[in-house]
């Protein structure tokens, strides 16, 4: 059977994602708590069930039958605060929340961002310069996405260092419960915090309104709704794990890519025109989001003559459709230039990634900027020694050392 987990599967999971799409595309796994898992893994079943928020729904509860879901023990106020956001949300309440958050977040404002985008960049690699080396991940990729969503929600920039630490503490839920609370028992205090911030400096946007993304939160509204305030700072938080921890991988898996495969570098570096191209595919080819947040199963759903029962949950591998050659041509070969490029790095359906315009921007800026200003950029470690996280949906490294030549 398939191993599905570990540093050495996360290293480099495409073959096993490949005798998966052609031997159980419908695979299964269950636990030792007797949680059962179905990992999809072809493209055009991917976009099923990501398009399928019928049968496939984000809120556990919405799987269970009515008597069971009033009978299930009220969610600790610390995970209810971390799970219960938009991408685990389904209609009607993801759609109101949707609804709310679109007039906050448009792509007209994310694109004017580009400047100061631009400016935090160069500022980083400014530090770094001189030393023609340097830890790409911890001097450049994780403090890049960090520190623009920080100046989006209008944190002031003091601040900036507590929003790292708070980053580094906050700890996404895993299907196995009884992990979750333990890890959230143990950064209780530094949540807390981050909640007594979080309502400090809400109270002082309301009272002092400024041109942010968190003041737009305060005061959007439709229909007369508003977010209320536990929805408001599940936002945040979504912002800042999901919105950092994306860019991260994207940036360090792109870099990493493009220094693997010098002709592609090259080429980037040489025609800069295709460099929207260039990032969708190396979403696509790299996959920071490895797979889909979980979805579950709101009754018997048949796929490939197995059945999933309801209550299973439904892994969608984004990194195995998306080097699916059912779907693209030569999907292991790094193309800059692929075109049509249908991936689904960014999701599909409702639930599709509400921040892909930023991480699109952050990926052009970041790719562009470390291109032009260290010549001669090359990996300082052996690909084989590179270390990954061990994340059950992101796929991102450690560190990523480089050298380049000193002007």
């Amino acid at each position: 059977m398939p191993t599905l987990f570990g540093p050495n599967f996360k290293a480099n999971p495409y073959p096993t994602y490949a005798w998966l799409r052609d031997h159980a595309p419908a695979h299964s796994h269950t636990n030792r708590h007797g949680v059962t898992t179905w990992y999809i893994t072809r493209y055009d079943d991917c976009l099923a069930v990501l398009r399928d928020h019928r049968r496939f729904v984000k809120d556990y509860r919405n799987a269970l039958p009515s008597a069971e879901r009033g009978a299930l023990p009220a969610m600790p106020p610390l995970l209810r605060l971390i799970s219960n956001h938009i991408l685990n949300m389904d209609e009607p309440d993801h759609t109101r929340l949707r609804v709310l958050i679109n007039d906050a977040f448009t792509v007209a404002m994310v694109e004017a961002l580009a400047p100061r985008l631009q400016q935090i960049a160069d500022d980083l690699l400014d530090r770094v310069n001189d030393r023609g080396e340097m830890d790409l991940i911890e001097d450049f990729a994780f403090p890049f996405p960090i520190i623009v969503i920080a100046e989006l929600l209008g944190i002031p920039p003091e601040d900036r260092a507590r929003f790292r630490r708070w980053s580094s503490a906050i700890v996404a839920p895993t299907a196995d419960t009884a992990r979750t609370l333990r890890k959230l028992e143990k950064s209780r205090r530094t949540m807390e915090d981050f909640i007594d911030y979080l309502r400090a400096i809400c109270a002082q946007r309301r009272a002092e309104p400024r041109d942010d993304l968190l003041t737009s939160l305060l005061q959007v509204e439709a229909d007369g709704d508003r977010l209320r305030e536990e929805e408001l700072f599940s936002m945040v938080l979504l912002l800042i794990v999901v919105g950092h921890e994306t860019s991260d991988n994207l940036i360090g898996n792109g870099m990493l890519a493009l220094l693997e495969d010098g002709g592609a570098y090259r080429e980037l570096q040489s025609d800069a025109s295709i460099m929207p191209l260039a990032v969708e595919e190396l979403v696509r080819y790299a996959n920071p989001v490895e797979r889909a947040p979980m979805r579950f199963a709101a009754e018997p759903v048949t796929l490939h003559g197995r059945e999933m029962a309801r209550g299973d949950s439904v892994s969608v591998v984004l990194a195995a459709a998306n080097r699916d050659p059912r779907q693209f041509v030569a999907p292991d070969r790094l193309d800059l230039t692929r075109s049509p490029n249908r991936h689904l790095g960014f999701g599909m359906g409702i639930h599709y990634c509400l921040g892909a315009p930023l991480a699109r921007l952050e990926g052009r800026i970041a790719f562009t900027t470390l291109l032009r200003r260290l010549p001669g950029l090359q990996l300082a470690a052996t690909v084989e020694s590179l270390r990954w996280h061990t994340h059950p949906i992101m796929r991102g490294l450690r560190h990523l050392p480089v050298t380049w030549s000193r002007g």
